[in-house]
C-alpha cells in the first residue's frame, strides 16, 4: 500500500462514521489496529470487536508454561530504535504496574542492559567475539548493487540466485541468516529489503549491538499491557470464534463487507456487518500448525489445516486476485519451517557455564551460534525472570536450529525427530559440557516446537502475490499482518504488523496524517560509511577467543 492514500479521503470519508469496527484475529497486529481506533480514530472501545480462532491473545507473540511443567516460547521478535511504529503505539499504552508507558520502559530498560554479544559464533569450541565478516570483494559490490538496482529487477530471484557458493560459507551470511532465519532459497527482494531497512546497524552486527529486548518476553512485556488497555477502553474479545469466509456486496464501483462467516465443530453462524462498519482482518500466520513435543518426544508436523488462518485466505482469494496468492506462502513447508526450543533449568550450573563460556551476563549477549551444527542451531539466554511470576532459582533459555532435517553432531537423528532431552544433549555437546550433562538434564525441561510456516513470508514472490493493505475497490475492508505489502518495511517483525494496522486504520477512517515514515539510513552518509567499512572488514578489531569450558 502507498502510504500517501493514509492522507486523502478514506473509503469512509463521504459517509456516516464508523458503526462498529470488526477485526479478524487477535495477534499483535488485531490489538495495535483496535488501540489506533481509539486513540486516533475516537472509536469507543465498546464499538470494537476482535474475533479470535483460540482462547488468547497475542498471536506469534506467546508465552506460556510455568516451572513445573516448563515455559514456551515459540519465538522471539527483536527490536531495535527505528521501530517508529510500534513505539508511536506503546508511548500511551502503560506498563501493567502504572509505572510507565511500554515504550519508556523499553528504552530506559535497554539504556542499562545493551546489547554486547563476545560470543557471536561458535566454532571448534572457542567464542568469536566481533568476527570478521569474510566478504570478497565481488560479494560486497552484489550486496551495493542489490542495495541500489530497483527491487522490481529481482523478480522472484532467491538469494542464491544472486551469490556463489562461497558466500554462504562467509561469517557474515551466517551471522545474517541465523539472527534474521534467512535461508538460501528465500527471497532476494526481501534480503534486499533487509539490506536497505538495517543498513544502520550492520557497522554493529558482529556483537549485534543495536539489538534491543523487552524487560520479559514479548506476550508479558507487550501484549499484556496492550490487552489490559483495551479492555480498559471497553473492547470485546470473542475467543473461540473461527472466522472462514466474508461475505461481499455493494455496487458494481465499490465492493463492501457485510457478513463474517464463522465455523467451528461443525457450527456456522453469521456476524451481520452494518452499512458504516469496518472490518480488519490479519491474513495468514507464521506459526499455524506449530506442535510442541516434550521432553521424551518430538514435536508433530502440522499443516496448514490445523487451523483457520490460511484456510481463510485461500477462500477468500479464490477468484480474487486482490487478495493476493496464498499458496505462495503456504504449499511450501520444506522451505519455510524450522524447529525452536524453550529450556526451563531448575538449577543454575547451565547458565553459569554458559555465562563463563560466552563472556556476557543473561540479556547481554543475544544470539549463540555453533557454526559447525548440522542443524545450525543457536541459543539465546535472556535476562532472568523472562516471564512475570518466574521464580528465584528458575531460569528460561531460548534456542532455535534452521536446518531440520539433518542428522545431529553429537546426536545421530534429525532436529524434527529429537525430543527436548535429545536437543538438550546436542547443545551440550557444542558447548563441551561432558561431566555436568546428566545432572544438568535430569533438572531442566526443554519443550521443543515444530513451525511449518514460520519464515514463509521470506518465500519468493512477485507482484501481486501480497495484497495491499487496502484491497482496490473494497470500501470498509482492510488487510493486516505480515502478508500483506508495504514498501520499503520488511517482514518477521513486530513493527511490519504495526505498521499495516496504523496505515489501515489512517486510510479507512481517511485521517489526515500517515504513520511515521520507515526510516533509511542509506541517505545518511555517516551510515553508509560505517556500513561500507564493516563490509571491508576496516576499523575493527581483531576477534579474540576463548576457550570453551
Amino acid at each position: 500500500m502507498k502510504l500517501q492514500h493514509a492522507s486523502a479521503p478514506g473509503p469512509l470519508a463521504n459517509h456516516a462514521r464508523p458503526t462498529h469496527a470488526w477485526l479478524v484475529g487477535g495477534g499483535i497486529a488485531s490489538l495495535a489496529a483496535a488501540a489506533f481506533l481509539i486513540r486516533d480514530g475516537d472509536m469507543r472501545g465498546c464499538d470494537i470487536t476482535i474475533l479470535e480462532e483460540s482462547d488468547r491473545l497475542g498471536g506469534s507473540l506467546d508465552g506460556a508454561g510455568d516451572p513445573e511443567h516448563g515455559y514456551v516460547l515459540r519465538g522471539g521478535r527483536m527490536l531495535e530504535s527505528k521501530y517508529l511504529c510500534t513505539f508511536d503505539l506503546f508511548g500511551t499504552i502503560p506498563t501493567l504496574d502504572g509505572k510507565t508507558t511500554v515504550t519508556q520502559e523499553i528504552m530506559a530498560w535497554n539504556h542499562l542492559l545493551q546489547t554486547n554479544s563476545k560470543a557471536r559464533l561458535v566454532r571448534d569450541g572457542v567464542r568469536e567475539t566481533d568476527p570478521q565478516f569474510g566478504l570478497t570483494e565481488r560479494h560486497i559490490l552484489i550486496i551495493e548493487r542489490l542495495a541500489i538496482e530497483p527491487e522490481a529487477m529481482l523478480g522472484e530471484t532467491t538469494i542464491a540466485d544472486q551469490f556463489d557458493a562461497r558466500f554462504f560459507r562467509t561469517n557474515f551470511w551466517i551471522m545474517w541468516r541465523t539472527t534474521f532465519a534467512f535461508q538460501p532459497w528465500h527471497s532476494a527482494a526481501e534480503f534486499r529489503r533487509y539490506l536497505l531497512r538495517f543498513s544502520h546497524m550492520i557497522s554493529g552486527f558482529g556483537r549485534l549491538k543495536g539489538i534491543m529486548r523487552t524487560v520479559y518476553n514479548q506476550y508479558d512485556s507487550l501484549v499484556r499491557p496492550l490487552q489490559a488497555w483495551l479492555e480498559e477502553h471497553g473492547v470485546n474479545f470473542a475467543y473461540r470464534t473461527a472466522v472462514t469466509d466474508l461475505s461481499m456486496g455493494g455496487r458494481a464501483d465499490r465492493t463492501t463487507v457485510d457478513r463474517i462467516v464463522c465455523g467451528d465443530h461443525g457450527k456456522a453462524w453469521d456476524i451481520a456487518v452494518g452499512p458504516h462498519d469496518l472490518v480488519l482482518v490479519t491474513l495468514g500466520s507464521m506459526t499455524e500448525g506449530s506442535h510442541l513435543g516434550t521432553m521424551d518426544s518430538a514435536p508433530a508436523m502440522g499443516d496448514k489445516d490445523d487451523g483457520g488462518a490460511w484456510r481463510m485466505w485461500e477462500t477468500l482469494a479464490q477468484g480474487r486476485p486482490e487478495f493476493g496468492h496464498p499458496a505462495v506462502f503456504d504449499d511450501h513447508v520444506a522451505q519455510s519451517r524450522w524447529t525452536s526450543f524453550t529450556i526451563t533449568l531448575h538449577e543454575p550450573e547451565f547458565l553459569k557455564l554458559v555465562r563463563d563460556f560466552s563472556g556476557n551476563v543473561p540479556g547481554e549477549g543475544g544470539l549463540i551460534t555453533f557454526v559447525q551444527s548440522n542443524w545450525l542451531a543457536s541459543i539465546v539466554i535472556p535476562h532472568q525472570p523472562h516471564f512475570l511470576g518466574q521464580p528465584d532459582g528458575v531460569s528460561v533459555v531460548w534456542g532455535y536450529g534452521l536446518t531440520v532435517d539433518a542428522p545431529g553432531n553429537f546426536v545421530a537423528k534429525p532436529m524434527a525427530e529429537c525430543s527436548g532431552r535429545e536437543i538438550m544433549t546436542e547443545i551440550m555437546g557444542h558447548l563441551g559440557i561432558v561431566a555436568q550433562a546428566p545432572g544438568i538434564l535430569a533438572s531442566s525441561i526443554c519443550i521443543p516446537c515444530m513451525m511449518p510456516f514460520i519464515t514463509s513470508q521470506f518465500l519468493p514472490r512477485g507482484p501481486g502475490d501480497r495484497p495491499q493493505v487496502i484491497p482496490a475497490g473494497y470500501g470498509n475492508l482492510a488487510l493486516l499482518g505480515q502478508y500483506c505489502e508495504m514498501p520499503d518495511d520488511v517482514v518477521f517483525t513486530v513493527e511490519y504488523s504495526v505498521r499495516s494496522a496504523q496505515a489501515a486504520v489512517y486510510a479507512l477512517l481517511g485521517l489526515a496524517r500517515k504513520p511515521p515514515p520507515v526510516y533509511k539510513g542509506v541517505f545518511d552518509t555517516r551510515v553508509l560509511l560505517r556500513a561500507f567499512m564493516a563490509l571491508h572488514g576496516l576499523g575493527r578489531d581483531e576477534p579474540s577467543l576463548v576457550k570453551t569450558v
